[in-house]
């Protein structure tokens, strides 16, 4: 069981790893708000790896067919997420949190933020189990609980992940002119709801174009 836990934790490391919205949002937080609010958002995301992996682990059928059901309803809704928080990015104010000496205080939208993030796009459960079965851990007993500590490795692989990145871009955040921390939470706004705008344009297109029902 070590073993597997070890794994799961590579799991958690992994799933967090690639780059995409999430990422830029902990990478937009750390460097315009600080280390707590990076962290917070990376909570966010590793809330969600847990619930994929849970699916992943106990109802990958089930989460595969509701996907296919459903896909254009999650793209319209993913993607009105992403343009949301992506317009939220790219209009907010870093200079008024930014204090010389002092790291400003979290807040629950960071973390709410990453949440809805991560549930936009349900896809990250068929990569938990791309990775459950490069790792050796895709063999588990459906509904067997003694899975359990692998799934808390995942969220302890993915909470470490967020902790070190979150912490290292805040490392940095000083040796950023304002300017620059302005330009960097534009940017990346602007990237994720170009993001949301193509799931939304996909949706679209499924449904206008190629006549499949929304729902």
């Amino acid at each position: 069981m070590l073993v597997d836990m070890l794994k799961g934790f590579l799991v958690g490391v992994c799933a967090s790893a690639p780059i995409g919205p999430i990422a830029i949002l902990v990478v937009q937080k750390s460097l315009s708000n600080g280390h707590k609010s990076g962290f917070v958002s990376g909570l966010g995301a590793s809330v969600v790896d847990t619930l994929y992996a849970s699916i992943a682990i106990f109802a990958l059928a089930f989460a595969q067919k509701f996907i296919d059901d459903h896909h254009n309803v999650i793209l319209l809704a993913g993607g009105a997420v992403l343009v949301l928080v992506g317009v939220s990015m790219a209009f907010s104010d870093p200079f008024r949190k930014m204090k010389s000496n002092e790291e400003p205080g979290v807040s629950p939208k960071d973390f709410g933020q990453a949440v809805a993030m991560g549930l936009s796009n349900p896809m990250a459960i068929f990569v938990m189990f791309t990775l459950f079965a490069f790792f050796g851990l895709a063999n588990e007993a459906p509904h067997n609980w003694s899975v359990t500590p692998i799934i808390l490795s995942v969220s302890l692989g993915s909470v470490s992940y967020w902790f070190c990145i979150s912490w290292l871009l805040s490392r940095f955040r000083k040796t950023f002119r304002m300017r620059t921390i302005l330009w960097i939470s534009r940017i990346t706004g602007a990237i994720i709801v170009i993001i949301g705008i193509a799931l939304l344009g996909q949706g679209l297109i499924n449904v206008i174009f190629q006549g499949e029902s929304i729902i």
